[in-house]
């Protein structure tokens, strides 16, 4: 792919078209070719030699419609990443469902607009995009900070349950190393579990002898020491 110009200077970006529908297609790539800043390197369809027109056009942008993503080619977006990690795909037209959102992002889009964006908003798009920037539509980043939010926290789990173990501690132990790491006293880890809070003591003594410590602070310092990652 061409970055620069023979003179060192940074070059237009070139975007490659794909749209099933010929009138949209055309549409498009017109205004597209009316911009001074952007050019573009390819307008189609999607066929067989897809890859091969990507490859040859040397396009730093892979514009997108919904049909040809979702319909005509669905592992367009994984094909042409793996022959060039390096292109920035912006997939438009889509609508608003969350989980087609993640898919999306997780697959490796840079872009993602929805099927009520104007020309302006796509060009708009390709220009962001083109700088470095990821471009989505303000409703669905709540569902990209929860997908991420939930992901570290199945991280975390799975990281403290294997620290836990190799520490011997069992499973009651490790849901109360758990509140430990938190700072929570042995009242307030009772009302949490419903226990009493002489269970409570008699657990964390426990604990604190697996772990050949004198004291709870001791205890939660080994088991961070150990790689134990602190929720929230």
């Amino acid at each position: 792919m061409k970055s620069t110009t023979q003179h060192g200077m940074a070059s237009t970006p070139s975007v490659f078209l794909l749209v099933e529908n010929r009138l949209l297609r055309e549409a498009l790539a017109g205004v597209l070719r009316k911009q001074p800043d952007l050019s573009v390197a390819g307008v189609d369809r999607h066929t067989v030699n897809v890859q091969k027109q990507l490859d040859e056009s040397e396009c730093d942008i892979l514009l997108v419609h919904l049909v040809t993503a979702m319909i005509a080619s669905p592992s367009l977006i994984s094909e042409a990443l793996r022959w060039n990690p390096q292109l920035k795909i912006i997939l438009f037209g889509m609508g608003d469902d969350a989980e087609s959102f993640l898919q999306a992002i997780r697959a490796g889009v840079r872009g993602y607009l929805l099927d009520d964006a104007s020309a302006q908003d796509i060009t708009t798009a390709v220009r962001r995009v083109a700088q470095g920037e990821a471009v989505c539509p303000s409703q669905l980043c709540l569902a990209l900070f929860q997908s991420v939010a939930r992901a570290a926290e199945e991280g975390s789990l799975i990281l403290n349950l294997r620290v836990c173990a190799k520490l011997g501690l069992s499973r009651r132990q490790q849901q109360l190393a758990s509140f430990l790491a938190k700072g929570l006293t042995n009242k307030e880890i009772a009302a949490k579990l419903n226990l009493s809070e002489f269970t409570v003591k008699n657990h964390v003594h426990r604990i604190m002898r697996q772990l050949n410590v004198e004291s709870r602070y001791e205890a939660v310092q080994t088991i961070f020491d150990n790689g134990y990652a602190a929720r929230m």
